[in-house]
């Protein structure tokens, strides 16, 4: 009789990510859009960053940045793989829950890090950008957790809607309406209301976060706040996402 030898945790979670890097690879076109797109901004950005401060285009554009990387990339990859079967597939696999999402999570985590650095550069090399060791490190820290509250929000997306075509809709409406709403918004142009509003939105959120983390010595009780929130989005979005996700969209 013949034994069924089930591969380590480790092992699987190594092929899925290897698998995850292929597709990102072959997909390589939108990867370098979501990349390209804050670093654009930033450019054309560059005569305001004597008006507003370094740190406020570095934390736009970042911003931005993890946008697209959690509500473009991952929300939209997750959607037409669900299409596709591929989850379905994995499921009956001997493959742990945690490692299927996990892989897809490391691979956006890996963006972050990449899309965080490349600002980073482009701002001291263009815009002659430049900030403090510490505020450095604590940057890439807070955009670890500023892609987490995007993810989490595509998350939520993927788990209450099955349909792709609906997602991809969806998807693409809230980014539109993040960029648009969020930076005129927190300009002022859209009224009091909408400011107050934009300021505590993920959006909000995770700019102030950004910019703070960026000067350190200006980080306060209101910053500490903001970073509660964002981690409150994380729990609300996460949570009720992976509740209602379905493994196929039939």
């Amino acid at each position: 009789m013949e034994t069924t030898v089930i591969p380590k945790s480790s092992a699987v979670f190594k092929t899925l990510v290897r698998a995850d890097m292929a597709t990102l690879f072959s997909n390589r076109r939108s990867v370098v859009i979501s990349l390209l797109v804050p670093l654009i901004i930033l450019v054309s950005w560059k005569p305001l960053v004597k008006v507003m401060g370094g740190p406020f285009a570095l934390s736009t554009a970042i911003g931005i940045g993890l946008m697209s990387i959690g509500l473009m990339g991952y929300t939209l990859s997750v959607a037409r793989d669900r299409d596709k079967g591929i989850f379905q597939r994995l499921r009956v696999a001997p493959v742990p829950t945690w490692a299927i999402m996990s892989s897809r999570l490391f691979i956006q985590l890996v963006m972050i890090m990449i899309l965080t650095l490349l600002v980073f550069i482009v701002g001291y090399q263009y815009d002659k950008i430049t900030l403090s060791t510490e505020g450095y490190l604590l940057t890439f820290a807070v955009a670890v957790i500023g892609g987490a509250v995007y993810l989490s929000l595509g998350q939520l997306i993927v788990g209450l809607i099955k349909t792709a075509e609906t997602i991809n809709a969806v998807t693409r409406l809230t980014y539109f309406l993040f960029i648009m709403v969020g930076m005129f918004g927190e300009m002022g142009t859209l009224g009091p209301q909408v400011k107050e509003g934009v300021h505590w939105s993920p959006y909000g959120s995770v700019k102030l976060m950004l910019a703070a983390s960026m000067e350190p010595a200006k980080w306060n009780h209101d910053t500490t706040i903001t970073v509660w929130v964002c981690l409150g989005y994380i729990i609300v979005f996460a949570g009720i996402g992976i509740k209602n996700f379905k493994w196929n969209s039939k």
